[in-house]
């Protein structure tokens, strides 16, 4: 546990943030830059737990420098960082800065209480005035929502290709985790079969990735079906719905890159609104980043709902700034 103080359980806080990400950092950093020091980060996991869990292989789409928090330079070797260089820039980040931070531990209650508000871990009762929900979307996986999706053989998170070598590989989906997944474990020996809903590969892959993929499907070397849907899951085999019709191929595993959402259930239960378009847009100010409870904020990729390609690293760090400065005029 990282502390820059010993802080009473009984006492007041200013802010507590939920969610030790990259962007609950920045706002940790942004509250000790503008004075304000009476606060916590409280994380459910690691140290940037999502980025923990990112493949171990993984690259950054954005360069060192768009990844930065605090003004505090992300120096590499090389223009793409990849998953090491993230989790060696953010953890010396949290360390030379003291940030106060308490991990593994779980947020599960959000109250408010006359001007104030009582947050409830897995571990301690705290109250603060203010609350910053950093949570991200990386934990709650979006469901296929069809037979044999419970099966062990089926996976929503990829770690190492090795794991996958000479076994018949199913891949729901064409983002870059999908691509990533498909292109990786082909090279360590596994029968790659994609399962694409679109005509094509998608348009927001990472642009030395693309033709990658491209090239290895027109030559035969990984199959894809396009305008397509796993239909049902096997202990042994899958069927694909395809234009053509339903067909059923051997398969080993299957990895369901269908994205990930944020904990919508948590953002209600606080009492945070949702649109109702079908985005689940979290009810925010744009300006200050309030949502419809007085004194609690939202920051990085959870303000986009559904949308989760809507906000990054390189484009929601400012939303610390943003939070941190509302509250310092308000507390003026």
């Amino acid at each position: 546990m990282l502390q820059s103080k010993t802080i009473s359980l009984t006492s007041m806080l200013d802010i507590i943030i939920i969610g030790g990400g990259p962007i609950g950092l920045a706002c940790g950093l942004a509250a000790q830059h503008m004075g304000i020091n009476n606060f916590l980060i409280l994380e459910k996991g690691c140290l940037v737990n999502s980025l923990y869990n990112y493949p171990s292989t993984m690259t950054f789409f954005s360069t060192s420098e768009k990844l930065e928090i605090g003004n505090i330079p992300f120096v590499t070797t090389h223009n793409k960082p990849n998953r090491a260089d993230a989790l060696e820039y953010y953890r010396r980040v949290a360390l030379s800065n003291k940030l106060p931070l308490r991990l593994f531990e779980e947020v599960i209650e959000v109250k408010r209480e006359h001007d104030h508000y009582v947050v409830t871990s897995c571990k301690e009762v705290y109250q603060a005035r203010h609350i910053i929900i950093a949570t991200g979307f990386y934990d709650i996986a979006v469901n296929l929502d069809i037979p044999g999706e419970h099966l062990p053989k089926v996976k929503h998170y990829y770690k190492d290709p090795h794991f996958y070598a000479l076994q018949k590989i199913v891949i729901v989906g064409s983002s870059n985790s999908a691509i990533d997944v498909a292109l990786e474990t082909y090279r360590k020996g596994a029968e790659v079969t994609m399962v694409i809903r679109d005509s094509e590969i998608n348009k927001r892959v990472k642009y030395w990735v693309r033709p990658d993929i491209i090239n290895r499907i027109t030559e035969g070397s990984i199959k894809a079906y396009f305008n397509s849907n796993l239909k049902e899951i096997r202990e042994s085999e899958v069927d694909i719905e395809t234009p053509e019709g339903t067909i059923t191929i051997p398969n080993d595993f299957v990895m369901a890159m269908t994205g990930y959402k944020p904990n919508f259930d948590f953002l209600e239960k606080t009492g945070i609104q949702l649109s109702d378009d079908g985005k689940l847009m979290p009810h925010h100010n744009a300006h200050t980043m309030e949502t419809n409870l007085p004194g609690v904020y939202l920051a990085g990729v959870v303000c986009g709902g559904m949308d989760t390609h809507l906000w990054f690293i390189e484009n929601s760090r400012v939303h610390a700034d943003m939070i941190i400065t509302d509250i310092v005029k308000k507390r003026n």
